[in-house]
């Protein structure tokens, strides 16, 4: 099982980062291959239909996605949405990287939750082509406390992060057996 792994932060120490890199901790553990594209380090011209320049950061992109078997999308939440940085590099792409792929999302907001990210991210999805997880994972607040080891500090945290991803990789095995 291949998934693709997309952090839409652009701090530094992003706290959805963190998250997204303690799933992909999680997945290699049960060793399943993972890329991991952090978009603050990976970054990509300002996305326009018009620019016919080749760019290997893009391609790496789109390659990753289309030879993903389910994908992961984590964003900090800017002003009840996702991050731009996460739009620019999901304009960059389409139903021939998302069709028919289970795709999980993920946020860390300021405040309690990132429900609002989630859930238009979870449109984009769907305009993709993708299928969207039956579960998400949104931190906010103190729960958005990581340890040196990049570990989340909460149990609840971590419980939830497995139980989500338990979730998307029944849901690619599924889907991988249907074919």
């Amino acid at each position: 099982m291949k998934l693709t792994i997309i952090a839409g932060g652009n701090r530094k120490e992003s706290t959805s980062t963190k998250l997204l890199r303690y799933m992909e901790k999680a997945l290699r553990e049960k060793e399943i291959e993972v890329t991991f594209i952090d978009l603050h380090r990976h970054a990509l011209p300002l996305y326009s239909s018009d620019a016919a320049e080749p760019s290997e950061q893009i391609d790496l992109l789109v390659q990753a996605v289309a030879d993903a078997d389910g994908v992961i999308l984590g964003t900090p939440e800017y002003h009840g949405s996702f991050s731009g940085t996460l739009k620019n590099a999901l304009d960059y792409l389409g139903a021939a990287q998302f069709e028919g792929k289970p795709v999980l999302v993920a946020s860390s907001a300021a405040g309690a939750v990132g429900v609002s990210s989630l859930t238009q991210l979870q449109t984009v999805v769907r305009n993709l082509h993708g299928i969207n997880c039956t579960e998400w994972v949104s931190i906010g607040g103190d729960a958005r406390t990581f340890g040196e080891d990049g570990e989340p500090a909460s149990d609840k945290v971590k419980q939830r992060v497995l139980y989500a991803l338990e979730h998307l990789t029944r849901l690619v095995r599924q889907l991988r057996l249907a074919d």
